[in-house]
């Protein structure tokens, strides 16, 4: 009998799965948010916050089994540094599912899982730094010259 044996198996190898984990848990707290599925999302979320729960310990031992499970150490020490400082006073539940809507291909059902107190960001953040859009005018506008004022100026400066 396996009863209370079930976890998220999502299809995949046991080797595959982890290393899908690892990934997700990095991106995660890399940016602090992450597009996904919602059963990636549902599987990894406990693990995730086991994962602040041990940076919130700030010892040795914690920092290497957080390491054992986030692959970048810039990433863990981001956790262990500002992560953990910001959670210091929550009991848990550091992280959030934000449904976002059906993926066009397949329509799987995709979400944002999120850390609970992220810093937002800019809502015109996603415009490259120092490229700006060019505020252009309606298209019924004057200031937009069309083709037959275009011919006109060119026959008068030929006549």
């Amino acid at each position: 009998m396996r009863h209370r044996r079930g976890n998220y198996k999502l299809g995949r190898r046991s080797d595959h799965r982890l290393a899908m984990f690892r990934n997700l848990l990095t991106s995660l707290f890399r940016h602090e948010r992450v597009l996904t599925t919602e059963a990636k999302a549902k599987a990894i979320r406990p693990t995730a916050d086991e994962m602040v729960t041990l940076a919130k310990r700030e010892s040795l031992h914690a920092r290497r089994q957080v390491l054992a499970m986030v692959n970048d150490t810039a990433v863990v020490g981001r956790m262990f540094d500002t992560i953990a400082a910001r959670f210091a006073d929550r009991p848990g539940g550091y992280t959030r599912i934000v449904r976002v809507g059906p993926r066009p291909g397949d329509a799987a059902p995709m979400v944002y899982l999120e850390l609970v107190d992220r810093t937002e960001t800019p809502a015109d953040g996603d415009t490259p730094k120092g490229k700006e859009k060019k505020e252009r005018p309606p298209k019924g506008e004057a200031s937009a010259p069309s083709r037959r004022k275009k011919k006109e100026k060119a026959a008068a400066a030929s006549a």
